[in-house]
């Protein structure tokens, strides 16, 4: 039985021009290959989710335009739920732009369109699939208060939280007060918290003051090192696994699409963060956001090869 997944977010197009270098402000530089991808962080969740093993719902907005269709084909493709998810008949598709370095480095631009208008009553209306759900999926790609609106939800419902703080902004410890799992990366645990994430040893520090205001585990991913699980009883540091990157866009949402798969499952915390790892990995060998997330056999192979 695959675990219920909800994810509550954003969905892009991406266009992607990758480069010798990212430009730097003024400059422009003549680049190689241009390619377009569905992209956005709940939409890439959710496309990751549900290759590693989820039945998964998404609660979007999206415009009337061909972006739209073809975002909604894709979802559709990977047997996601798409009932939720509007259309908005006054604002575009999201769309990114992104530059993508040799060294598999990236530079994002964001126009937010249908997302920038998900709204709390939006995300009243799929409060039955919330209910029904093991694990819900959050960004901060949408407006703070239908994030802050799926988050109560799910906790009235006993629906465990994952909350992905990206891109980072403060929050509210009433919102963080809601979330199972925080999963900021080495940049917004920064942002959060004010200190300055460059190891492990600082990546705890930050855990440990996000767990002091009502966060119940905190994940901080680290890249290539992998990722650094806290709770109260807890601190360890998950090893990552060694790859080739092409390119890192979207490893972060492919991380917290597998952690909530293997939380559904009733996986332990650091199996789970394993688990998430994995597939991470296996993203930045491939460019693209959605066509990076890797499927449950990939993952459960590099688990079994690097036992």
């Amino acid at each position: 039985m695959k675990p219920r997944i909800v994810v509550v977010g954003s969905s892009n197009t991406d266009m992607i021009i990758q480069l010798d270098r990212i430009p730097r402000p003024g400059e422009t530089v003549l680049g190689g290959r241009f390619t377009t991808a569905a992209g956005g962080k709940g939409a890439n969740q959710a496309v990751a989710a549900a290759r590693a093993g989820g039945g998964v719902s998404f609660v979007a907005r999206l415009g009337r335009d061909v972006f739209g269709d073809q975002a909604l084909a894709g979802f559709r493709s990977a047997g996601i739920c798409v009932d939720r998810i509007g259309r908005d008949p006054a604002a575009p598709s999201g769309v990114a732009l992104i530059f993508v370095a040799r060294d598999g480095e990236n530079s994002i631009a964001v126009a937010s369109g249908a997302n920038g208008r998900l709204s709390p009553a939006d995300v009243r209306k799929a409060a039955p699939a919330i209910r029904g759900a093991a694990v819900m999926l959050l960004q901060l790609e949408t407006p703070l208060p239908a994030v802050a609106e799926a988050a109560r939800l799910a906790a009235k419902a006993g629906v465990r939280v994952i909350l992905n703080p990206a891109p980072a902004r403060p929050l509210p410890d009433a919102l963080l007060g809601r979330v199972s799992v925080l999963t900021p990366n080495e940049t917004e645990a920064e942002l959060l918290t004010g200190v300055k994430v460059n190891n492990p040893a600082a990546a705890a520090r930050a855990a440990a003051s996000l767990l002091g205001r009502g966060v119940k585990t905190v994940i901080v991913t680290l890249g290539a090192r992998g990722a650094l699980v806290a709770t109260p009883d807890i601190l360890q540091l998950v090893p990552g696994f060694k790859v080739k990157a092409v390119d890192t866009t979207a490893a972060g949402d492919i991380f917290n699409g597998a952690l909530a798969v293997a939380m559904g499952e009733g996986r332990p915390l650091i199996e789970a963060a394993r688990f998430a790892n994995a597939a991470a990995a296996l993203s930045v060998t491939r460019l693209g956001a959605q066509p990076s997330a890797p499927r449950r056999a990939e993952i459960e192979q590099l688990l079994a090869k690097s036992h």
